[in-house]
């Protein structure tokens, strides 16, 4: 919710979606979710720039292996990751990596919104650029719920132009 009153440009974008979907008249209800485009690429957004938890769930590697990564100058360099080491993925930085994100810290939804890109990057494990919940058997269990319920605590505040508004400004002094 705080992106949403931070951008007021993607706030007023998904009040028009919402108001063009969905009506003045009713609220948000679950049919109406799936013609919801840009609300669905808000919730990705989000998830993208703010995980839930930066660091995923340690795993231990069960064989050798040789890990290449690509580093934001275009070099590539591997890594021998040996059997039996404790692996910690920092989510939050794969997901504000200028490599594979243009320009990371800004709170862009269009961006999940390009041609192939709408349904081809997901939240849930299998796009390694946008790993939110982490991927494989130890997915978090909570994925499913988290993003329902994004939309519900999303959607009410751009549903019928009810959104708070704010002028904001730089504090001076405390």
């Amino acid at each position: 919710m705080a992106e949403m009153l931070l951008n007021p440009r993607v706030l007023k974008k998904l009040q028009e979606e919402v108001d063009c979907v969905v009506g003045k008249g009713r609220m948000v209800e679950m049919a109406d979710l799936p013609k919801l485009k840009y609300a669905k690429a808000v919730v990705k957004e989000t998830l993208r720039k703010h995980p839930a938890a930066p660091l995923l769930v340690p795993h231990l590697s069960m064989e050798d292996c040789e890990l290449q990564v690509e580093l934001s100058c275009g070099n590539k360099r591997s890594y021998h990751i040996p059997s039996g080491t404790r692996v910690l993925v920092n989510a939050w930085a794969i997901s504000n990596d200028p490599v594979r994100w243009e320009d990371p810290d800004r709170f862009v939804p269009e961006r999940f919104m390009r041609p192939g890109l709408e349904e081809e990057v997901d939240v849930r494990g299998q796009h390694f650029e946008l790993i939110p919940f982490g991927s494989g058997r130890r997915i978090c269990p909570g994925m499913h719920w988290a993003c329902w319920s994004s939309h519900w605590l999303a959607l009410p505040i751009a549903s019928s132009g009810r959104s708070p508004r704010a002028e904001w400004m730089p504090i001076e002094s405390i």
